[in-house]
Formats: C-alpha cells, sequence, structure tokens
C-alpha cells in the first residue's frame, strides 16, 4: 500500500475526501492509502464466505458486511474496510455517521501479496482494540491455508490453521461452519506453467 501524501488529515478531512472519491481509501492516524482493487481470487473467496455466512445467518441477530462497509477503530484512529465483518443486529455507528460501523464480532480479511505482512500484524492489533471484537480469519488467495484467531479471555486469543479441502472450519463467536472447499470453490490457482506466461 502507497501513501497518498505526506500531508496529515484529520478524520473529518478524509471523510469528506472519501465520501467524494470514485476509490475506497484507507485511513490511518492521518494517512491517506489508496487499496488496490481485488483479484478473481480474491473477490470469489470473500463472496464464498460471506454468502453462505449470510444464507446461515438468516432471521437470526447478526448482519453480514462485504467489502464496502467503512469500520471506524477508535484507539487506533483507523478507517478500513474489512472484506467481510459479521456484526450483532444492534449496529454501532460512529457518532455523527450513518456510514461507518464501530462493532464487529467477526472479520475476515482475503490475504494479498501487498497486504499480508499488515493484515497478520498492525491491522490484527487495531483490530483487537475493539472491545466486541472475537474472531478473525485469514484466508490465502494463492493457496488453501486459512489461519484462524478467537478470544478466550481478556488479551488471549488461539489460534488453529487449516490447509485441506476436507477440513471444516467452525466459529467460536457464532454457530457457523464451513469447509476450505466451500471457500475455495471456484478459485482458480496459478501452476508453475501458468505463472510464467
Amino acid at each position: 500500500m502507497q501513501t497518498q501524501q505526506q500531508k496529515k488529515y484529520t478524520p473529518t478531512e478524509y471523510l469528506n475526501l472519501e465520501t467524494n472519491s470514485q476509490q475506497r481509501h484507507e485511513y490511518i492516524n492521518g494517512e491517506i492509502i489508496p487499496m488496490t482493487g481485488g483479484t478473481p481470487n480474491h473477490n470469489q473467496i470473500a463472496l464464498n464466505f460471506s454468502a453462505a455466512l449470510n444464507f446461515s445467518l438468516k432471521r437470526k441477530p447478526y448482519r453480514v458486511f462485504v467489502a464496502d462497509q467503512r469500520l471506524w477503530i477508535q484507539k487506533k484512529r483507523i478507517y478500513t474496510y474489512p472484506d467481510v465483518m459479521v456484526n450483532p443486529g444492534n449496529l454501532e455507528l460512529q457518532q455523527g455517521r450513518k456510514d461507518t460501523i464501530t462493532n464487529p464480532l467477526i472479520i475476515v480479511e482475503v490475504l494479498s501479496n501487498s497486504t499480508r505482512n499488515y493484515d497478520k500484524d498492525k491491522k490484527f492489533a487495531a483490530y483487537r482494540t475493539i472491545p466486541i471484537f472475537q474472531e478473525y480469519l485469514l484466508i490465502d488467495q494463492y493457496t488453501i491455508q486459512v489461519e484462524q484467531y478467537y478470544k478466550t479471555s481478556q488479551k488471549q486469543w488461539i489460534f488453529s490453521e487449516y490447509n485441506e479441502l476436507e477440513e471444516t472450519i467452525s466459529l467460536n463467536s457464532i454457530d457457523f461452519q464451513i469447509t476450505l472447499a466451500d471457500i475455495y470453490d471456484k478459485v482458480e490457482f496459478e501452476t508453475t506453467e501458468n505463472s510464467d506466461n
């Protein structure tokens, strides 16, 4: 991710620019960072996961959001757009806003080469400052690999990993299961021969 300019922006300045922008941007403590477009694999994985989740939670007190829903992380002064979020039915919005939520229970990120380290490290640390946040999934788009983190107590998280299509992931914070085969349905991985073309 490239920083747009050296100028530091206030959250209000960012929101004014973002509301009128054709492209989405993250805001990290004064810096505005353009978000790159997703690959077909990235979009397919996010769609597969969110569609299954949304169907499973039908008529239950949760909301599923995908890609374009802005999240405000107050303690870190970050605006971002997670790939998939699950929120309790009672949405908490940023004060004075109708388009920015603050209370995700679960966040799912599809890893890209350009954001992989950030998603695993600083972004996860920022998400952990959200009091209600309970579960984090990182899904690789280049190989079959999912990492799951869930909160067991204050400042304690359990890690699990999955890398076989027949494996099933069970979320801990809500009643939902999904196989890796369903997550990666229609995802086409590059082969060694294709990657040279």
